[in-house]
Formats: structure tokens, C-alpha cells, sequence
């Protein structure tokens, strides 16, 4: 029964590993366990997710809800770990991409089918597709992109299109203001139709959206304080008042995409002038 499950091959098979000697075998069976770690949590978030669908089927939308952040979170932490114990790999890298595209495009399209857009019937349906399908395109390019050598040093602190778990917290915008009254009915549901749409346009776009990656892992002394207070307060609110800070979220997020084009233009403009590069989102 050794044969019955492949080798895990964090970078996929070398050539060189061929040489059928007693030192490769033995590499071939043991396997760091950095290597396998962030791909654990990859896979406890996919749990999370699919957990949700099931919560939205058993009416539980706060539940659904609360596991969507879950594995927003987990989606955080596991390449932030696996950059922490220097246990990337293309592997890891495809599992993370395959998760986002269930967690914040199969998951967040279902759960919001079936709190509302089953009322606008076939339209909902329709609309509840196109999300999903956009969510895939925009990871695949995402993956396309991230080998792009020749992609100017500047742009890569921007997503091309807004990210997928960005547009999964807009995209539930309607639940959350279901919680605090809003009463879904055909027309409504229409318009959250619409509105899934547009977020599905969003994301395929090639609208520039400010990642933050540019800020780096090191921030000013004068900054510690006033960032651990201010996280700790969203926590608070989110906890307290979760369907208002998730509402407030949301369209604070929207609110933010035209300040981020704006920002990418300007720097765009600086450095075309200084012939560094082209002045186009790739």
C-alpha cells in the first residue's frame, strides 16, 4: 500500500530526483512540515466556506456570515505562514488561488442566491453565475500576472480589477442590511441582481486597486499605538455591532476604489514623465 497516494511534491517532480538513489527516496518521503502547514489552514478555510452554504441553506445567515469572515481570515494567514517559516511553494500557491475561488466566488454568490436573488428568479440565478465565473477570471489573471518579470515595480502594489475577497465583502452588502431591516422582495431582488453584476464588472475591470503592499512590514514608532487602538476598536464594533460595521465596511470599501484610481493616475503620471515605465494597468 505504499503507492496508494502520491508522493507530496511541494514544487512538483525534478528531473534530478530520478537518479533512483537511497537519498532521493528518502527526500521524496520526508516532507518538511512547512511546507504542509499553510497548506492546512488553505484547506481548514475551504472548510470554513463550504460550511457557510450549508448555514445559508439552514437559514443561519449570520452563521454563513461569520464562517466567510473565518475564511477570510485563514485565506490571510496561510501565506503570511508560509512566508513566516519559508515554506512557499507552487503548490501551496494553487491551493490558495483554488480556495479563494470557492470562498469568495462559489461561497458568497450561493449564500446570497438563497437570502435573496432566488426572488428575481432565473435573473438572480444569472447574476449569481456571472459573479462566480468572474471571480475565476480574475484569479486566473491574477495567476498570469504574478509572473509577469516585466511588469513595472511600482504597479505591483495594485490589483488589476478588484480583489476577490474585497469583492466578497461587497458583495453581501444585502445581508448585511437584512439584518438591520432590509426585507427582500422581487424588486429588490433585481436590484441586488444588478448590483451583484456591477461587483462582477469590478472585478474583471482593469481598475487599479491600491493593495497597501507598498507600505511594507515595518511602520513608525509614532504609528504602533494608534494602529493597535484602532484595530482593536474595529474589532469591538464587529463584534458588538457586526451587521453596521460590515455595512459601514462595505461601502467604505466602495467609497475607497476612485481614491485608489486616482492615486495609481498620479503616480502613473510621475513616473511615465520619468520614462520609468508605461502608464497602463497591465
Amino acid at each position: 500500500m505504499d503507492d496508494a497516494f502520491p508522493p507530496f511534491e511541494p514544487d512538483g517532480p525534478k528531473n534530478e530526483r530520478d537518479n533512483g538513489d537511497e537519498a532521493t527516496r528518502r527526500r521524496l518521503r520526508e516532507v518538511p512540515l512547512r511546507f504542509v502547514l499553510p497548506n492546512i489552514i488553505t484547506v481548514l478555510a475551504i472548510c470554513a466556506g463550504l460550511s457557510a452554504v450549508r448555514m445559508a441553506f439552514e437559514q443561519r445567515f449570520d452563521a454563513a456570515i461569520g464562517l466567510i469572515l473565518l475564511a477570510a481570515v485563514l485565506d490571510g494567514l496561510d501565506g503570511r505562514m508560509a512566508r513566516l517559516v519559508k515554506g512557499t511553494s507552487r503548490f501551496g500557491a494553487e491551493m490558495d488561488s483554488l480556495a479563494d475561488a470557492v470562498n469568495f466566488g462559489v461561497v458568497p454568490a450561493l449564500v446570497l442566491y438563497i437570502f435573496v436573488l432566488d426572488e428575481a428568479a432565473q435573473f438572480g440565478w444569472i447574476a449569481a453565475l456571472l459573479y462566480v465565473i468572474a471571480c475565476t477570471l480574475r484569479l486566473a489573471r491574477f495567476n498570469v500576472m504574478a509572473g509577469d518579470v516585466n511588469r513595472p515595480k511600482w504597479q505591483q502594489g495594485y490589483f488589476v480589477g478588484v480583489p476577490a475577497p474585497g469583492a466578497a465583502l461587497v458583495v453581501l452588502l444585502p445581508v448585511y442590511l437584512g439584518f438591520l431591516g432590509f426585507s427582500p422582495d422581487w424588486f429588490t431582488a433585481s436590484m441586488v441582481s444588478l448590483y451583484t453584476i456591477v461587483i462582477a464588472f469590478l472585478m474583471v475591470s482593469n481598475l487599479p486597486v491600491w493593495s497597501g503592499k507598498t507600505l511594507g512590514a515595518r511602520i513608525p514608532r509614532t504609528a504602533v499605538m494608534p494602529l493597535i487602538l484602532t484595530i482593536v476598536l474595529y474589532v469591538a464594533a464587529l463584534a458588538n455591532f457586526t451587521w453596521l460595521t460590515l455595512t459601514f465596511s462595505a461601502l467604505a470599501y466602495l467609497a475607497f476604489l476612485p481614491f485608489s484610481l486616482r492615486l495609481w493616475r498620479r503616480q502613473a503620471h510621475r513616473h511615465s514623465t520619468s520614462g520609468s515605465g508605461p502608464s497602463q494597468p497591465g
